[in-house]
């Protein structure tokens, strides 16, 4: 990921697409159910974890895609539509 696009800092976290199938991976887990209320709630934690993995890559690329619009948006200095000639 570029440098300006903020993925999460810890070295051990897991890509986007990591965190969401693992994340996927917990929700059908806590959707079948058979476990016990310790277990749930670990798996709920975990997920939780995930979640917030996901949302920060997302909000790097968030930030990446509205820079680089922002950039294509700007007028480039020479096609200025501003000058008399």
């Amino acid at each position: 990921m570029a440098a300006d696009a903020k993925a999460p800092s810890d070295e051990q976290t897991p890509s986007y697409e990591q965190a969401r199938e693992e994340l996927t991976e917990v929700v059908r887990r806590l959707e079948t159910g058979g476990l016990t209320l310790e277990q749930s709630i670990e798996l709920w934690e975990r997920g939780e974890k995930l979640a917030a993995v996901c949302e920060e890559w997302l909000q790097g690329a968030r930030v990446k895609l509205a820079a680089a619009m922002a950039r294509r948006s700007e007028p480039t200095a020479g096609n200025s539509n501003d000058t008399p000639f």
